[in-house]
């Protein structure tokens, strides 16, 4: 029985190895939604006390947006499922911990001469040895929590940026509709006038 929770833990340093090696990809720098903003008020043509936007840019800017709500949320459920993955790996590790701990107890009520794999041992290098295991799994542990609690503070930002994009939509599209409104009357104004001109 010892020999298999050996092999496990032998298995079990090997992939906490090959999940420390992952690295993250930089990711490419994009203009905000504020900043796309700014440049279409930018860009767009002065007309008395208002703006004339493009309707093609406009377009653009409201799929800009709808783009990353989308991205925002595909990478809040990417970090939730890290999460999640990361909480089950510390439940192994913590149940691996303790089961080492338990079979060291164990072997303490044992004789001097101890077989390891079939080599004879004496207790203190077994002791040292089990030791040494345990001491590398609380750093294991102490590791996944620390990805564990960044992973968190993420997908706190990430949900912390969709509700002010969110309200910043909001925003812009009262503006634009306020806008559009006014156009509207600005522009039945103008063909009133236009209108009592022909008559005279």
């Amino acid at each position: 029985m010892t020999t298999i929770r050996i092999s496990l833990l032998l298995s079990l340093f090997s992939i906490i190895g090959l999940n420390a090696q992952e690295t993250e990809t930089p990711k490419p720098k994009t203009n905000t939604i504020s900043q796309q903003f700014e440049d279409l008020l930018d860009n767009s043509n002065n007309y008395q006390d208002y703006k004339v936007v493009k309707l093609n840019s406009l377009n653009k800017l409201k799929a800009n947006t709808a783009d990353s709500i989308s991205a925002f949320k595909v990478q809040i459920t990417d970090l939730q499922a890290q999460i999640n993955t990361q909480q089950e790996e510390i439940q192994t590790l913590n149940q691996t911990l303790e089961e080492t701990k338990t079979t060291l107890e164990e072997t303490r009520a044992e004789k001097d001469s101890i077989f390891f794999l079939g080599i004879p041992m004496s207790k203190g290098g077994y002791m040292s040895m089990m030791w040494g295991i345990v001491a590398v799994l609380a750093l294991a542990l102490v590791f996944f929590i620390f990805r564990f609690k960044g992973s968190n503070a993420h997908t706190q930002e990430a949900r912390k940026k969709l509700a002010d994009l969110e309200v910043e939509y909001d925003e812009y599209r009262k503006k634009a509709l306020e806008k559009e409104q006014k156009m509207g009357r600005l522009l039945q104004d103008e063909r009133n006038k236009a209108v009592k001109n022909t008559k005279k």
